[in-house]
């Protein structure tokens, strides 16, 4: 699937452009272009690896020429890079627009004059019936990414999405928040117990990605088949986990935050179809652009919108078992205390 290819990340020193860089290099890709803005982090990420298959590129996705240089002779590009904070994109919206929205074009011209093989761009849940300026933006990249596969003329460029939530244990989510808490004795801030989340840890996203890869067309969005977990069951779990017990404190509801999360939304659903893995949203553009297409998945059988609370729990055990096999407590302690150095 990736033997001989030159493949580039967009925003490749993340956490999941690092993860995903770490599951190519097990590959027999030929090269993988980090291209970022952060020097440190590429620095930092060129020791860590220490493999000649990686080129660092710094740049920023709102400038075309340097996308345009940086993607010469690329086969496949990972679009990870985006402004992501929520309560930020309140009050920077221009900011997310230019990065989030016009540099998500940049990269779909970019690909196309390239001749890249294959686009695949980094969805998120907050980009399903958004209620916030983020959530917008990757909406509007989303659709970006998928109307460009009419866009494109006689190219050979294929553009698909995947869509997920916030990664366990990833900068963003509630775990590393009780983690740090809990260990400093602190109060927990929750919302609301009873409101859930899926549960996808960075291996499920990477996989998700890798299908995505093997199964797409142009024009899909992946959407991965997951349980879910109540913030009260991961709260407890993790107090038993770190053996210590502290309180919690009720806080309003925050910015754009929703009670429980949603990746299909129920107007997505007629056209959703799906795999053993994966529900499989397609855009079909309209204007008779596809209407010849064949479909290899069977049509969903979702009958409502793909919600975290109309899906199967973990239970507060399971989610013991899933951070300790991650290493989750770990990874988060020791970010912690190399934030503090």
């Amino acid at each position: 699937m990736f033997e001989g290819k030159t493949i580039l990340i967009t925003g490749g020193t993340g956490s999941l452009g690092t993860a995903l860089t770490k599951r190519l290099l097990s590959t027999n890709v030929s090269k993988i272009r980090i291209f970022s803005r952060d020097e440190w982090k590429q620095t930092n990420m060129k020791s860590k690896f220490a493999d000649k298959r990686l080129r660092f590129l710094i740049g920023d996705i709102r400038d075309k020429d340097r996308l345009y240089r940086a993607m010469e002779n690329v086969d496949i590009v990972f679009h990870a890079a985006a402004l992501k904070h929520v309560p930020v994109a309140e009050y920077n919206p221009f900011e997310f627009v230019k990065t989030n929205v016009s540099g998500a074009q940049n990269v779909i011209d970019a690909c196309l004059d390239a001749k890249v093989e294959l686009a695949v761009a980094i969805g998120t849940d907050k980009a399903v019936s958004p209620s916030t300026t983020y959530g917008a933006t990757k909406l509007l990249m989303e659709r970006l990414f998928l109307t460009a596969n009419f866009y494109k003329g006689e190219r050979k460029t294929r553009f698909i999405c995947v869509r997920y939530g916030n990664v366990l244990g990833s900068r963003g989510s509630i775990l590393p928040i009780f983690v740090e808490n809990i260990i400093a004795n602190k109060k927990i801030p929750i919302t609301d117990s009873s409101m859930t989340r899926f549960n996808i840890t960075m291996r499920q996203a990477i996989d998700l990605i890798f299908r995505a890869v093997k199964n797409g067309k142009g024009g899909e969005i992946f959407v991965p088949k997951l349980k879910a977990f109540t913030v009260k069951d991961m709260k407890n779990a993790v107090m038993e986990l770190v053996d210590k017990k502290v309180e919690t404190i009720q806080i309003p509801v925050r910015v754009g935050e929703k009670y429980h999360e949603v990746l299909i939304s129920k107007h997505e659903i007629r056209n959703t179809y799906e795999s053993k893995d994966d529900y499989i949203v397609y855009n079909f553009g309209g204007e008779g652009l596809d209407e010849k297409r064949t479909i290899p998945f069977k049509k969903t059988k979702l009958a409502d919108e793909y919600s975290s609370d109309m899906t199967e729990l973990f239970t507060k055990d399971e989610l013991k078992t899933i951070i300790t096999k991650e290493k989750l407590l770990e990874e988060i302690i020791h970010q912690s205390k190399s934030g503090k150095n």
